[in-house]
C-alpha cells in the first residue's frame, strides 16, 4: 500500500468484551506498517491487550459505553433497558470526539461499533459485522423495521466496513448479507489476530484435552467459567481455560489437572489451541473468525439471550463448521467436537486483499479543510 503522506488514525472499539478490540490488531497492525501514526482510544482493559500485541501504538484514555448482562434477565431485554445510558454515551463520545480530534491532530477515526465517533472535519469508518440487528424470535418483526435507522446511522461515516466475505461463503449470514448497503460500505474480509504469520504446530509443545476460550461481559463469562471448570476437573484430563482478563501480569492457577490463565498474548494463545484436542467457547464473531483463520473448529455456547451469538450458533451448525449447544446443555456426559477441520480455499488471500483495499481507500480520501459537525 503506498501512502502519499502519514497520518494521524484514532482506533475505537467498542467494551462490550474483548472481541472488537481483537480484531482491530490486524488493521492496527497494518496501519502502523504502512507508516502511519496509530492511536488507541480505549479503556484500560483494551489497552493492556493493545500493548501485549503490537508496538509503536499511542494511546488516549478513551472509554466506551460497558454494559453488564443479567443474571436471569434475556439479554435483549438488558439492552433495551440500557438504551437511554446508551444513546446519552453516543452524544456523550461524539463531543468528547471534537476535542481529541482538535488535541491529538486526529485525521482518521475508526470506529468498531461506536456510533457516535464520527465528525464531518475528518475521515471516519465503522466497523460492523450487523447491518441487520437480530432479535428474539417473537420480536423478529423489528429487524427489517430498524433496518432504515441502521442504514442512516451508518451513512454518518465515510465508510461502513464488514469484517467479513461478500459471496457465500462467508461467516455473518443474514446479519451483513441480502440487505440494502448503504453506498459506503466495504467489506474488509475475515479479520484475526493469528492471520499475521503462520501457525505451525510446535514440536514438544503441551497437549491438552480441551481448551476453553472465555469472552463476553459479566456474569455469563463467569457463569460458563463455573461450568466448565467442574466438567473439566472432573474429567481428569489436562485442560486450560483462557480467561481474556489482560493486564500488565499473566495470573495462572492450577487445580489438579485444570489450568487457568488470566490471559495470553495472540503467539501463545494461539499455541495453546492448535495443541488442544478440543476447544469450547462463546460463539462471539470474533472469536468464530479467529477459529477460522487457525483452521480450528469449537462446540460453540451462544450466551443466553443475546440474539446475534444465538442466531451465529445455528449458522455455524447449519453450515457444519462449528457444534452447537446451550449453555445449561453442557453436562459431564456431552460429547465434544474433534477441534481440527478445513475450510474452503482462498479464504485468508482475498481477506488480505480486502482489507488492503479498503485501507488505501480510507487513507486516500480527501476532506475539505474548516468543515465541521
Amino acid at each position: 500500500m503506498k501512502l502519499h503522506k502519514v497520518k494521524n488514525i484514532l482506533i475505537c472499539p467498542l467494551e462490550w468484551g474483548l472481541g472488537h478490540a481483537g480484531r482491530m490488531i490486524p488493521v492496527a497492525a497494518e496501519l502502523l506498517a504502512t507508516g502511519n501514526n496509530v492511536f488507541i482510544g480505549s479503556g484500560k482493559e483494551h489497552t493492556d491487550l493493545f500493548r501485549n500485541e503490537l508496538e509503536g501504538l499511542k494511546y488516549i484514555h478513551f472509554p466506551g459505553f460497558r454494559i453488564k448482562y443479567s443474571r436471569w434477565l434475556p439479554q435483549y431485554v438488558k439492552i433495551i433497558l440500557s438504551a437511554p445510558s446508551f444513546i446519552y454515551h453516543i452524544l456523550k463520545e461524539h463531543r468528547q470526539l471534537k476535542k481529541i480530534i482538535k488535541e491529538y491532530g486526529i485525521e482518521i477515526v475508526i470506529s468498531d461499533s461506536r456510533l457516535g465517533l464520527w465528525n464531518k472535519g475528518i475521515t471516519s469508518a465503522f466497523v460492523t459485522h450487523m447491518i441487520r440487528v437480530p432479535y428474539p424470535k417473537t420480536l423478529g418483526f423489528l429487524e427489517n423495521a430498524g433496518h432504515p435507522l441502521m442504514r442512516r446511522l451508518l451513512t454518518m461515516f465515510d465508510f461502513c466496513f464488514i469484517p467479513d466475505l461478500p459471496g457465500e461463503t462467508n461467516l455473518s449470514g443474514k446479519l451483513s448479507h441480502g440487505v440494502d448497503y448503504p453506498a459506503n460500505t466495504r467489506f474488509v474480509g475475515i479479520l484475526s489476530r493469528f492471520g499475521r504469520e503462520p501457525f505451525e504446530m510446535v514440536a514438544g509443545s503441551e497437549k491438552y484435552y480441551c481448551t476453553v476460550i472465555l469472552s463476553g461481559p459479566e456474569p455469563q463469562r463467569s457463569i460458563l467459567k463455573q461450568k466448565v471448570a467442574g466438567m473439566l476437573s472432573r474429567s481428569g484430563k489436562p485442560s486450560v481455560i483462557l480467561e481474556g482478563r489482560p493486564s500488565e501480569k499473566t495470573e495462572i492457577t492450577t487445580s489438579g489437572e485444570l489450568i487457568c490463565i488470566s490471559h495470553l498474548p495472540a503467539r501463545e494463545m494461539r499455541k495453546t489451541i492448535l495443541n488442544s484436542e478440543h476447544i469450547i467457547t462463546r460463539s462471539g464473531y470474533t472469536t468464530l473468525m479467529e477459529l477460522l483463520t487457525i483452521g480450528k473448529s469449537a462446540l460453540i455456547i451462544p450466551t443466553p439471550g443475546q440474539a446475534e451469538q444465538e442466531y451465529l450458533a445455528g449458522l455455524m451448525a447449519e453450515k457444519g463448521w462449528f457444534t452447537t449447544v446451550r449453555q445449561n446443555g453442557l453436562k459431564d456426559d456431552i460429547v465434544l467436537p474433534r477441534s481440527d477441520t478445513k475450510w474452503p480455499p482462498g479464504i485468508f488471500e482475498e481477506s488480505r486483499k480486502l482489507l488492503s483495499e479498503a485501507l488505501k481507500e480510507l487513507l486516500e480520501q480527501e476532506h475539505h479543510s474548516g468543515r465541521n459537525d
